[in-house]
């Protein structure tokens, strides 16, 4: 069994909890039954011991697998990460999605993109980043009585991501904890007209609106202060091609959309620029999560 899953970018700006895309960077994982279980890891988080120890995906798997067929089969588990941990670019999500879906493949039980979602609600309670994984393109997502109600719109060609991913991380826990308790109405207001109408952007294909509709004033510059250099390297991006520019999810990832012509000049320049971080063109993907049985 194969499972696939995209990495994602979540809030773009002002759709704070609710608006996300999938790019074109995935984890996988293959899954073979087995006399004895053992993990093996590829690309991101090789080095490190503990996601041996202490794997999310294989206990989220065994606690569905279980339930599912009251069984306790032993399985050999190969990954291959290509999502950076814990920079904002949704390897979380990943983990939580792939890991339920492939429960439910290795039992022989079908379950929806909808009852995934809804499934994967119980690890990650903010849906911008399990929908787009889930569903690929870019998604509106809301939760009402404990489900997930979601629209996408899948990304055309001729538009590329530049992703900037510094060489530490923002603390999504600690940056949360930083922003406001209350919000005035007018910055509520503020971001309501901006989420609106970057969707609305999106939808329509009116790729000139993003500059305004991607301003942001409950949590960016917040979250950006702890690493002061994003503001250089936001303005930069915007003056050189750069029709979006905003904080993927929590960071400390920055997220870039482009059209296709201005990409490798818009890498070029940040990676001249910002020599200790990674800067990646990517596609966006519009498939989601795959399973190959």
């Amino acid at each position: 069994m194969y499972i696939s899953v995209p990495a994602t970018s979540a809030n773009l700006g002002p759709g704070f909890d609710t608006l996300g895309v999938a790019l074109s960077l995935r984890n996988s994982v293959r899954i073979k039954r087995s006399k004895f279980f053992s993990i093996s890891i590829r690309g991101e988080g090789a080095d490190n011991v503990r996601l041996k120890g202490n794997n999310l995906f294989v206990s989220i798997f065994n606690e569905h697998y279980r339930r599912l067929t009251g069984r306790q089969d032993k399985f050999r588990f190969t990954f291959y990460n290509h999502i950076p941990l814990s920079r904002g670019l949704g390897s979380s999500s990943a983990v939580i999605v792939s890991a339920i879906a492939a429960a439910y493949t290795a039992a022989g039980i079908g379950i929806s993109r909808e009852g995934l979602l809804n499934r994967a609600l119980v690890y990650e309670p903010h849906p911008d980043n399990i929908t787009p994984a889930v569903m690929g393109g870019f998604n509106v997502a809301t939760i009402d009585g404990g489900r997930i109600y979601s629209i996408k719109k899948e990304m055309p060609k001729g538009l590329k991501a530049v992703v900037v991913i510094p060489d530490r991380p923002i603390s999504t826990a600690h940056s949360r904890k930083r922003l406001p308790k209350r919000y005035t109405t007018q910055d509520v207001v503020y971001n309501l007209s901006r989420s609106s109408l970057l969707t609305a952007a999106i939808f329509s294909e009116r790729w000139e609106m993003l500059r305004v509709a991607s301003k942001d004033r409950m949590h960016q510059d917040i979250r950006m202060e702890g690493m002061p250099e994003l503001f250089q390297l936001q303005k930069m991006a915007l003056q050189h091609g750069a029709l979006i520019s905003t904080l993927s999810g929590s960071g400390s990832t920055f997220f870039n959309m482009v059209y296709e012509r201005d990409a490798f000049h818009l890498e070029h320049l940040l990676q001249n620029r910002f020599p200790n971080f990674r800067v990646l063109t990517l596609d966006f993907d519009n498939r989601g999560l795959i399973i190959e049985e």
